[in-house]
């Protein structure tokens, strides 16, 4: 079954845009997790039909699938109270701006480096923070996946259109 790190793997290999050369030592490395970790979610996405080995690529339409009618299920989110962190969801790119809320405190990922007060909310992986302040692409991604699981029906469909963007698919696909 498809987990929050296995989804949290193939959002990275998603930024990579098929691009050869890359190795699951290095992906681990710039997400935070161990080869291991990569190579397991690789197997899971295979297995799934979310990931092609041999294209070192992922199958971006089943992927987005996925996540569009079950992230609120398969990756219910686990929020807490107020903390200092990482803005995700509608707080952060690609949506920063384009839904507002007056009297809500937005989402973060409890981070200690983080500058904003918000409502916690567990990212997919506890290394998430450091890998999106490497990685502006993939801090979207993650964020988009976020408003999938945390939103009502307008922001999930603004995640929806933004994920089809960044996943290189037309609209239809």
């Amino acid at each position: 079954m498809l987990g929050p790190v296995d989804v949290y793997v193939l959002l990275k290999v998603a930024t990579t845009h098929g691009k050869e050369g890359w190795l699951q030592s290095g992906l681990a490395h710039e997400i935070g997790v161990s080869p291991s970790v990569v190579n397991r979610a690789l197997k899971e996405g295979e297995d799934l039909k979310l990931y092609h080995p041999s294209r070192k690529r992922i199958n971006a339409r089943t992927l987005q699938e996925a996540l569009v009618h079950g992230a609120r299920y398969f990756l219910a989110p686990k929020k807490g109270g107020e903390v200092r962190g990482v803005p995700t969801a509608w707080a952060a790119p690609p949506l920063l701006g384009e839904i507002f809320s007056a009297s809500v405190l937005p989402y973060v990922w409890p981070d200690p480096e983080g500058e904003v007060r918000g409502l916690s909310v567990e990212p997919l992986h506890p290394s998430a923070p450091k890998a999106a302040r490497r990685d502006p692409a993939f801090y979207e991604l993650l964020a988009l996946v976020d408003t999938l699981r945390l939103g009502g029906v307008r922001e999930r469909a603004l995640a929806e259109k933004a994920l089809r963007d960044r996943m290189g698919m037309r609209e239809g696909d």
